[in-house]
């Protein structure tokens, strides 16, 4: 997309570039947060609440189906009417959905609180869209990696802050401090994030929209309420079956209609279609470690497989993969500069299967699963810093703001995948310990014999992703700082 010389000057800011990354990013945590918010609290949701588990489950269910079925959309939002403008009102969102949750006592306020919190996921997508806009493109690479690093820093460091808030205090200050942490990322944004000036023309596809989260809906909900109903049930049956129709004649819709949602032509482009598949192994296993490394900690000792940790241990055990993507994000923007984002992209995702290989082997010790861990974190900081520069190259810029966002849903099939697979796993497969079912060992090692699948499926998948020119992507303004 050309920029007249009227539109540069427009993007000239008084801002250094630092600050601006600094803003996107502590608004991408806040985001990432909301993911783990809960997580210490599952097991007491039902007696806090009064509610039967089934129902409690949609505390986490809602939260991963309004961020899959909205961070699409607000990328395109974001492409048509300004990704700051879009950003702000996704944080008004988390703020208000916070607020909702921190005052209620019932599970239904606490759902509605839970879904207005997960619109905030497409924070991160359009804050790396942002960045495109108006960073030096010298620079882009470490700032999409650091920016991108949040989705897995702000879910790793956020468990053990949540979990010492719920030991400590009652559980409405966690909503307490998610609505803080809004709070202080609008702010952040708002001052220190410069207006739009790269906007696409068209109009909002409202039909593509409601095809789209009725397609998504469908299959979210059998991936995550498929235990829960029966994988043969009427329900689960009927909510695949409506799913899988409804996406197909969306997919049909957006082929047909002008200014669609998702253009689906460019999103088919093998580049961006090999990235975004991939994605879902790598969403599937992040989120995999974060439902089966917890459990395996807080079990008791006496099951011969457990560790007998607390709720903050077992956080702490699980933090060091945050801090090494924090640590190593700089890294990545470096290497994906020198050697390109596919081969990072590539190491990447064949280090999580190293990963889930060690601890198949290894898992006597505490510090196995440290070590684990950290490779994770390594894995996912190269992997999540390589897919949005692919996928940059590879679109117009004035439709990085839906491409992020398509990006993140796929990671998002992925993590909702995992929750759903691997607490199935550990559900069903289970051994009576004083008179509490609590999952096996075989358990554990199914679980990671399928993310080892998941994770080679997405190492398979890098090999195929197409040789991209650093240039293709050009159209991005020079800037300083």
């Amino acid at each position: 997309m050309s920029k007249s010389p009227e539109s540069r000057d427009r993007l000239t800011r008084r801002t250094p570039g630092w600050a601006i990354v600094a803003a996107l990013a502590f608004a991408g945590l806040s985001s990432a947060f909301m993911f783990t918010l809960v997580v210490p609290l599952q097991a007491e949701l039902p007696a806090l609440l009064d509610a039967p588990r089934e129902e409690t489950t949609w505390v986490v269910t809602i939260t991963l189906l309004v961020a899959a079925v909205a961070t699409p959309i607000s990328g395109r939002l974001g492409d048509m009417y300004g990704k700051r403008r879009i950003i702000l009102a996704l944080l008004v969102a988390l703020m208000v959905g916070s607020l909702v949750a921190a005052l209620s006592h019932s599970i239904v306020g606490l759902i509605i609180g839970r879904g207005l919190q997960g619109l905030t996921t497409g924070v991160i997508p359009l804050g790396i869209a942002i960045m495109r806009d108006v960073l030096n493109p010298a620079r882009l690479g470490t700032a999409v990696a650091f920016m991108s690093a949040t989705m897995g820093v702000g879910g790793a460091i956020g468990m053990p802050v949540a979990a010492y808030v719920a030991e400590n205090f009652d559980w409405h200050m966690l909503f307490w401090l998610a609505l803080a942490l809004g709070v202080l990322g609008f702010i952040a944004v708002a001052l220190l994030v410069p207006g739009d000036t790269l906007l696409s023309s068209g109009r909002l596809d409202i039909m593509g929209v409601i095809g789209l989260a009725a397609g998504l809906t469908g299959l979210l909900l059998f991936v995550s309420r498929g235990a829960d109903w029966g994988w043969g049930s009427p329900a689960a049956i009927g909510s695949v079956a409506g799913g899988v129709v409804a996406l197909a004649l969306w997919g049909w819709y957006q082929l047909k209609t002008t200014d669609p949602l998702v253009d689906l032509r460019v999103a088919a482009r093998p580049a961006v279609l090999l990235t975004n598949l991939a994605a879902i192994g790598m969403g599937f296993a992040l989120f995999g470690s974060n439902v089966s490394f917890p459990q395996m900690l807080e079990l008791p000792a006496e099951t011969g497989h457990g560790f007998g940790l607390t709720m903050m241990q077992a956080a702490l055990v699980i933090m060091p993969s945050g801090l090494i993507m924090m640590v190593l994000s700089p890294l990545s923007g470096q290497l994906e500069k020198i050697f390109g984002p596919r081969p990072l992209f590539t190491i990447g995702t064949a280090a999580i299967v190293v990963a889930y290989v060690f601890v198949l082997i290894f898992q006597t010790e505490v510090w196995h699963i440290v070590v684990v861990n950290c490779i994770i974190g390594v894995g996912i900081a190269f992997s999540f810093a390589a897919m949005p520069m692919i996928i940059m190259r590879a679109v117009p810029a004035n439709e990085t703001g839906v491409s992020n966002g398509l990006n993140a849903l796929f990671r998002s099939v992925g993590t909702s995948s995992a929750s759903a697979v691997m607490g199935g796993v550990l559900a069903a497969m289970t051994t009576e310990v004083d008179g509490h079912p609590l999952p096996t060992n075989d358990a554990f090692q199914v679980c990671f014999w399928i993310a080892i699948v998941a994770a080679v499926a997405a190492t398979i998948l890098t090999f195929f992703i197409p040789k991209q020119n650093p240039e293709a992507h050009a159209s991005i303004p020079p800037r300083e700082g």
